[in-house]
């Protein structure tokens, strides 16, 4: 592994199917005052809601609530959020969600005693928090984005026409604690599902395709690409198979909680378009980034050809005898699409909701911020971005 970095990730994490239990040993941790955060009801329907505002009452908790949160969280919530917290002086903001409602309670967390506007500070900006910070909690009951452990929080702006992520460099807005029950994912639909594993799927792709030194998190990689696509293959035809689910659930987390990304250079570009797309369609996220992927891949796969071989064989268990190394290459994309389609994901952003009028604007759409994104990353954006607007890559 080549240069220098650091590695710290604070958040406890409790596992299994008897992991509620552990809210009532990290509930005494905090002040009286807790605001659930939750989304658009599904956990009153299947008793998790009920389950938690026990624990809560049990541990003499004044609760106030912030319901609604949507599958991309908008600015507007997020002012919301804000002030529901501060009237309530809120100790703990406790987000019982999936990865959109845990990023929600992370950019609540950062806003409530910030005096500035966090739209501009902290996602036009990137400017990290100077004010006190609300400690957060999650229980999740829907798998794919990591933010269970990362402190990474992503906003829609409806009005520009923006969605974008900031991936906080202080290390206290991770998430104190988080409850992963695995079956609280047997509800969700197919769809979300599986938007939820092609998440899981690009977030170690985007870490695993930078750099090309030998690096002990490609291994790494590798082995939790496997994992998915073995598990997805079990849960797409059993949705209730627990096992499957539950290897899911962990290498969500693993994902993205920063340690793969250890020594890599990350630019993060399919997120980067796929939340353009978002920004636009307000479609899922995963399912933006499934749309957006193969087009991108195959269009820097030149400038990569060792690394797509080695994920062809690697990952994909492609038979390099007697073939070139672009043979090998693309049989290994034709493999991920292959699988892609054998979960029913969305594979064209026609699909999702994209006019032909869009695509001049779609570029202009994303921001991300991270670290060593670097100016090749960025002229390789640009040309495709540009190709994109040309209709030479990604089709509508």
């Amino acid at each position: 592994m080549l240069g220098n970095f650091t590695y710290c990730n604070p958040t406890k994490l409790y596992f299994g199917d008897e992991s509620l239990q552990y809210l009532n040993t990290e509930l005494p941790k905090y002040g009286k005052n807790v605001v659930l955060i939750y989304g658009g009801g599904s956990i009153k329907k299947n008793g998790i809601y009920d389950e938690v505002v026990e624990i809560l009452k049990t541990n003499g908790k004044n609760v106030a609530e912030i319901s609604g949160v949507m599958p991309n969280p908008t600015l507007e919530k997020l002012y919301e959020g804000v002030e529901t917290a501060r009237n309530h002086h809120a100790d703990l903001l406790l987000a019982v969600g999936g990865g959109s409602v845990c990023d929600y309670a992370k950019a609540v967390s950062v806003s409530v005693n910030c005096d500035e506007d966090p739209w501009e500070k902290y996602y036009l900006k990137f400017e990290e928090p100077d004010c006190g910070i609300v400690p957060v909690g999650c229980v999740l009951t829907m798998v794919g984005t990591g933010s269970e452990m990362n402190a990474g929080a992503v906003i829609t702006n409806h009005e520009t026409k923006m969605k974008i992520g900031h991936v906080f460099a202080d290390e206290n807005i991770m998430p104190r604690f988080s409850i992963l029950n695995p079956k609280y994912t047997l509800t969700l639909p197919h769809y979300q599902m599986v938007s939820g594993i092609y998440d899981i799927f690009n977030h170690i792709c985007e870490q695993y395709f930078s750099g090309e030194d030998d690096n002990t998190s490609d291994y790494i990689s590798e082995g939790l690409m496997r994992s998915v696509i073995h598990s997805s293959r079990i849960a797409n035809k059993d949705p209730q198979n627990y096992e499957a689910r539950s290897n899911l659930m962990w290498t969500a987390t693993w994902a993205l909680n920063t340690l793969v990304a250890k020594a890599k250079s990350t630019d993060w570009m399919v997120h980067m378009l796929g939340q353009a797309v978002g920004a636009y369609t307000d479609a899922t996220h995963g399912m933006t980034l499934a749309a957006v992927s193969l087009p991108y891949y195959r269009f820097i796969m030149p400038y990569g050809l060792a690394k797509f071989v080695r994920f062809a064989k690697n990952v994909w268990d492609v038979d390099i005898a007697g073939k070139t190394d672009e043979q090998i290459a693309e049989e290994g994309l034709a493999a991920m699409e292959s699988w892609m389609k054998e979960l029913g994901l969305v594979m064209n952003i026609t699909e999702l909701g994209a006019k032909e009028e869009m695509r001049k604007d779609l570029p202009k759409a994303h921001l991300f911020l991270m670290e060593d994104i670097g100016c090749l990353s960025m002229m390789r954006l640009s040309v495709f971005s540009e190709a994109v607007c040309k209709g030479k890559c990604i089709q509508i």
